[in-house]
């Protein structure tokens, strides 16, 4: 007798997709596993296929098309197993980001203005808060890099970290909070680098981390803006986080629309600059354009403001180590992480000291300060 075809309803669509995700889109979805004893498939020792009737297109999430199949045929000419290909549409994953952003911030009340601290600013100084490949979400051991890390971990000591900045910092009357990418370890659901898709190392869901990135950013700005009376927000875009950073860029402009002495950069370029008096500071997560080309292609994008300063910065991340190269344009600046080595870095045996640096400006003299942190100071 043969199997009951089972009918694709809207439900079951939807707990397909979710197996599809969880254990990938091959061999005609072989997740027989992911439904056994389920009252909706009703599946025992049957096939997969034989019980649910449908089409790849049918199932396919959006922003994916179909590149190809593989069908295996016994002696009889019926299907023994198909594999289908895929890959990304670009221009659908571009549009369904687009529509996200949009979903989320639809709804999204603007914060009430926060009040500043009674105390005479500088109104000549600007402090930068360098953060760069922060990885939240990312997982470490410490019988592996020496040290434990998880998403609670990392929270606690950002946090941490810009308390004893903002305390020990000079009374400017500005500042930059200045994120230059990879502040999000993962980028989907699926914990994979968006380009390459190199398996990460993580300790939770891509909806926690959502949750936990928006706190953290929100608690830093609100921070920030109790000291300083203008608060410059730079949330550039990593390899690591190519759309997230689209989301929490849109979402914390909507966040502060109605506070004037917040400024988030919107650029949907991945090259940002703050021009701030006769000091012109520029950021580039690194992931584009090497140090050696950075220089021309950024006085290039940023022609006008090149040619009203005096001093140029440029503040680049992606490598986890210091480097500083001095060309005729402009100081560029490569930063460490607050963060440490994964597994992967721990077995290359890659090594750098963990640390980040508010940096003061002055309008007129360009860099005239800066104070490091690193992880073992907030332990004191």
């Amino acid at each position: 007798m043969p199997a009951k075809i089972t009918e694709l309803t809207k439900k079951r669509k939807a707990l397909i997709q979710e197996a599809i995700q969880t254990h990938g889109f091959i061999k005609k979805f072989q997740v027989i596993k992911h439904f056994e004893g389920h009252e909706l498939f009703q599946i025992h020792n049957r096939t997969f296929r034989d019980l649910i009737e449908f089409e790849p297109d049918d199932i396919l999430d959006a922003g994916h098309i179909i590149t190809g199949r593989s069908v295996l045929k016994d002696s009889e000419g019926k299907v023994k197993q198909e594999w289908v290909k895929t890959s990304v549409d670009k221009e659908k994953v571009l549009e369904a980001t687009r529509l996200a952003v949009e979903e989320l911030t639809s709804e999204i009340e603007p914060y009430k203005p926060v009040k500043l601290k009674k105390k005479k600013l500088n109104k000549n100084l600007c402090n930068q808060y360098t953060i760069t490949d922060y990885h939240l979400g990312m997982m470490a051991l410490e019988c592996e890099v020496g040290t434990d890390w998880n998403i609670e971990i990392a929270e606690k000591l950002i946090l941490d970290w810009f308390s004893l900045g903002i305390q020990k910092s000079q009374d400017a009357e500005s500042c930059v909070f200045a994120q230059i990418g990879d502040f999000l370890h993962f980028d989907s659901m699926e914990a994979v680098t968006p380009a390459s898709k190199h398996l990460l190392d993580t300790n939770t869901r891509f909806a926690m981390l959502v949750r936990v990135a928006i706190r953290v950013l929100k608690q830093i700005i609100i921070m920030l803006l109790k000291k300083y009376k203008h608060v410059k927000v730079i949330l550039a875009e990593g390899n690591h986080d190519m759309s997230s950073s689209i989301w929490l860029r849109e979402s914390f402009a909507m966040f502060f629309e109605n506070n004037p002495r917040v400024e988030i950069d919107q650029s949907v370029i991945p090259y940002y600059a703050h021009l701030f008096g006769d000091t012109l500071l520029m950021y580039h997560h690194g992931h584009k354009k090497d140090l050696k080309s950075l220089d021309k292609g950024l006085a290039a994008q940023y022609k006008q403001e090149f040619g009203k300063s005096k001093y140029v910065y440029t503040h680049t991340g992606h490598y986890h180590h210091e480097k500083i190269i001095e060309s005729s344009l402009m100081i560029i600046e490569q930063h460490p992480t607050l963060s440490p080595k994964d597994a992967y870095s721990a077995r290359g045996l890659y090594h750098s000291y963990r640390n980040s640096k508010i940096i003061t400006y002055h309008k007129s003299f360009g860099e005239v300060g800066r104070i490091t942190i690193s992880p073992e100071m907030l332990k004191l």
